[in-house]
């Protein structure tokens, strides 16, 4: 069965395309600048490779972009689209409603767009994308979404409620939502099977870190709490965004300031973070660098996002009332050992310890454990992979 994944975003349309049989990549890439001067990057389980310039003004033609390479030429991995079976479509923001793995429909489509308020960037390129693939795919093609909201679903009232007026909650849907929420339930599933434990059984927290960064806690399979928010930007700094902020604080700016919204807007999820304490870059390359030659701003920029992770890796801990495993992933998870070891830095009162040298000897894309052999919390670092368990929740569905 080949299953042919896709990440719509405003401007870009990411791609995958399995044969689950083996979860063999037969094809993976993206389109990017779409509406602009348009660029694709294709990559065949073959070894052939191509990153190349092309017109691409709507996700339609970056869509039969896409198709081309993957049915003709060099680059051809199937003869023709009839070979895909199933699509998988992944949706930021499900809303109130949309939680769970849905199959596709003109009406969860509509759903969809009535929803784009809450990630309006995003919601109307993929409602779009989802509408051109069952308009060029027969109806024999299953297609499904599955929601990066959906996995915080389950956070109790206590959790995702915040301290509004509660209408705002009925009216406008005004709580916390969560993100990330396919890398926190794919990583979460696999610590429990490296661990050789039923995931009901365990206690633990998921720390997906990247240029995006959300903290889960998973109590028995279920997410119970995630450090974002209503929308992206909550919870810990980031690379460009702020993290937890007093709004208070973005009252007084804006008055001094006499900033809009859309400039406060602007301010809080591009111009912050890590790149605006340390004055320098969102990049952790650059940081690491930087601190390396004695940057004053750039350590301090590491001392707020590592103490950050700390705390949410502790006050989660206490809201669960025990840990059996503590997992990074996502880039700088997976791929800053300094970043690791500062997030779990004086912890070991509380049973948090990593060995340092299998922290540092871990290698980029590879699974595995960290801690120290009597850390009573199991530590793993877990590339993410939200396009298979995208693909995995699509057949699970279309088999139900």
């Amino acid at each position: 069965m080949n299953v042919f994944v896709l990440n719509a975003g405003s401007s870009s349309l990411k791609y995958r395309l399995y044969r689950m049989e083996d979860q063999l990549v037969l094809a993976e890439g993206g389109t990017e600048r779409i509406g602009l001067d348009g660029r694709i990057k294709y990559t065949n389980h073959r070894g052939f490779s191509v990153k190349t310039d092309c017109p691409l003004p709507d996700h339609e033609a970056a869509f039969n972009e896409i198709i081309k390479y993957l049915t003709t030429g060099e680059s051809k991995v199937i003869d023709s689209p009839a070979e895909i079976n199933a699509i998988g479509h992944r949706v930021v923001h499900g809303g109130v409603r949309l939680v769970y793995p849905t199959e596709v429909t003109m009406d969860v489509i509509e759903e969809i767009e009535r929803n784009r308020d809450f990630a309006p960037l995003h919601s109307m390129a993929q409602a779009g994308v989802m509408r051109l693939c069952l308009k060029m795919f027969p109806a024999s093609t299953f297609e499904a979404v599955v929601f990066d909201t959906g996995f915080h679903q389950t956070m109790p009232p206590e959790a995702y409620l915040f301290g509004l007026p509660y209408h705002y909650f009925k009216d406008y849907g005004i709580r916390r939502y969560g993100f990330h929420g396919i890398s926190h339930n794919y990583v979460s599933e696999r610590a429990a099977k490296l661990l050789g434990r039923d995931i009901h059984d365990l206690k633990m927290i998921t720390c997906h870190l990247g240029n995006g960064s959300s903290i889960c806690a998973v109590d028995g399979g279920r997410s119970i709490d995630c450090s974002m928010g209503f929308g992206p930007v909550d919870g810990i700094v980031m690379g460009t965004r702020t993290g937890q902020v007093d709004p208070t604080a973005l009252i007084y700016i804006a008055k001094k300031d006499h900033m809009t919204i859309d400039e406060i807007s602007d301010m809080i999820s591009k111009q912050s973070g890590v790149l605006g304490i340390s004055g320098i870059s969102s990049d952790d390359r650059d940081i690491e660098n930087a601190m390396e030659h004695g940057n004053e701003q750039a350590a301090l920029a590491r001392r707020v996002q590592s103490y950050q992770i700390r705390k949410y890796i502790g006050s989660y801990a206490f809201a669960m009332g025990d840990l059996d495993a503590l997992v990074f992933t996502a880039g700088l998870g997976e791929n800053s050992a300094s970043l690791r070891a500062a997030s779990v830095e004086k912890m070991e009162h509380y049973g948090i310890k990593i060995d340092p040298e299998k922290n540092e000897k871990m290698i980029r894309g590879k699974e595995g454990e960290i801690s120290a052999p009597d850390s009573a919390v199991r530590v793993l670092v877990i590339p993410t992979n939200e396009e298979l368990k995208i693909a995995m929740d699509t057949v699970a569905l279309m088999h139900r």
